[in-house]
């Protein structure tokens, strides 16, 4: 039986005379009609969102963190049958399908038992301040398409626990789990509360002017972004912007490579690459240059080969969608054109029968100014470049575009440190693969982001916080 989708406004389904359906990055099949949402739709989920506000707001936090311990039971009790949509729309394997559904699951949680509190900001003879935290109003979540129930469910979670309603609007490119989990989820929060609507660019745009929505959180690209940003200056309204990371990753010449091999190849390949911290640029010490560079070639021939099947043990999948694997192809052909060395991969034409494949590819000391080196490739293509001076590769690491994430490798953890705490990046790991955790404030530097999200932090951009001066 063909599964159906909504949009969901004020706990009720709506179709659409217009719909348009997503491709299997896998197979290249076309899978189900999904609904457009209508001016009318939109004003309608605004409507009821701010109506649904005035309740809303006045609930306890307490009241709120037992709800999201409901949203996480439905995710937990429909995992399957999300898993299985979440495989089809983004290419996903089982395995990387499931994360994305236990990590909501777990976000849920944390919130559930972390929220702001009331704080004693100063105290002497004569006065007391209480720092208090009130919500926004309407908040606007437009989501990407490499994890849709993750990043979606971030923005809803934060959203709720602070007292705001919110309005999903998902990738084009993934509206299927994120509207499925949606309808799921009436009946838990009072209509209004949390509602979804698909639909492309225009729709994101109306949000970003609409006076009724008091705060977009958008994770994308920084083109994209700053438009977000000059938008919403219109209406003053509160903004988050997670944009790309071209993140550097800098191995050191003391560096386990038993251990480090794997976690930059992890770092680098999972999930092809589709992360938005992932290694997208490896500095490797001269002195061990070669040695790392043909460890990483066999790890990522051993362990990120191509398997079709999506139940195959594999955390490596195809690009999610036509345009993401255009933007990568033409990036390896850049690199074919110009002679640099691929020593793995880089086939680019007839990879296999159907799909968005393209095979890990490792490029050796590219130029620092190609095409792969500057731009995020968001795809499973990875420059290993050398260094000798610590000044010279933390200089060539910080660029304008790499302030969202990095990691540094090094059995001398004073060295790690310090090299950590001199890269311009919003999250540094040390010896690990980078992996946000929700309980760690999340946000980029320079063109990588603007504000933040995740850990209590994160919860201040959803509030407005209030001041009450007792005179003793």
């Amino acid at each position: 039986m063909q599964p159906q989708f909504y949009n969901v406004i004020n706990d009720e389904l709506r179709g659409s005379k217009e719909t348009h359906r997503v491709i299997d990055p896998r197979t290249e099949e076309e899978l189900w009609p999904c609904p457009v949402a209508t001016t009318q739709d939109f004003e309608d989920a605004v409507a009821a969102a701010q109506k649904a506000f005035t309740s809303w707001s006045q609930t306890t936090v307490a009241e709120r963190q037992a709800l999201l311990v409901k949203l996480a039971d439905v995710i937990r009790d429909n995992a399957e049958e999300l898993a299985s949509i979440l495989m089809r729309e983004t290419g996903k394997s089982k395995i990387v399908a499931d994360i994305d559904i236990q990590a909501g699951i777990a976000q849920c949680l944390y919130y559930s038992q972390n929220a702001l509190e009331d704080e004693i900001q100063h105290e002497d003879a004569t006065t007391k301040v209480v720092a208090t935290h009130v919500p926004l109003g309407v908040v606007a979540a437009i989501c990407p398409w490499n994890f849709p129930l993750i990043l979606s469910n971030v923005k809803v979670v934060c959203a709720l626990v602070t007292g705001n309603c919110v309005i999903v609007k998902p990738s084009p490119f993934t509206p299927y789990a994120v509207s499925r989990w949606v309808e799921l989820s009436r009946g838990v929060l009072p209509p209004g509360v949390f509602q979804v609507l698909n639909g492309g660019a225009d729709l994101g745009a109306a949000m970003t002017l609409h006076p009724g929505i008091a705060k977009i959180s958008f994770t994308g690209t920084i083109g994209v972004g700053k438009r977000v940003l000059a938008a919403c200056a219109k209406t003053l309204k509160k903004v988050t912007l997670e944009l790309a990371g071209n993140d550097a990753c800098i191995v050191c010449a003391d560096a386990d490579l038993d251990k480090v091999v794997p976690c930059v190849a992890s770092g680098g390949f999972f999930n092809a690459g589709q992360v938005c911290v992932a290694s997208k640029r490896v500095y490797v010490h001269e002195s061990i240059y070669d040695e790392f560079l043909a460890r990483l070639v066999r790890e990522v021939e051993a362990q990120y080969a191509i398997r079709e099947d999506g139940f195959a043990p594999s955390v490596f999948g195809p690009l999610d969608n036509r345009a993401q694997f255009e933007v990568v192809k033409g990036i390896i052909e850049d690199c074919k054109s110009k002679g640099y060395n691929i020593v793995t991969g880089g086939k680019t034409e007839g990879v296999t029968g159907k799909g968005f494949w393209l095979p890990p590819t490792i490029v050796s000391k590219p130029p620092e100014d190609s095409r792969l080196v500057q731009e995020e490739q968001f795809g499973p293509v990875l420059p290993i470049l050398s260094w000798s001076d610590e000044d010279d590769v933390i200089r060539r690491s910080n660029l304008a575009n790499a302030g969202l994430g990095a990691s540094v490798y090094s059995s001398d953890l004073a060295q790690a440190e310090r090299i950590a705490r001199r890269l311009e990046a919003g999250g540094v790991w040390i010896n690990q693969p980078e992996r946000p955790n929700f309980a760690a404030y999340f946000g980029g530097m320079k063109d990588s982001g603007f504000g933040g999200e995740m850990g209590k932090q994160g919860l201040l951009s959803y509030v407005y916080t209030k001041c009450l001066h007792f005179a003793k």
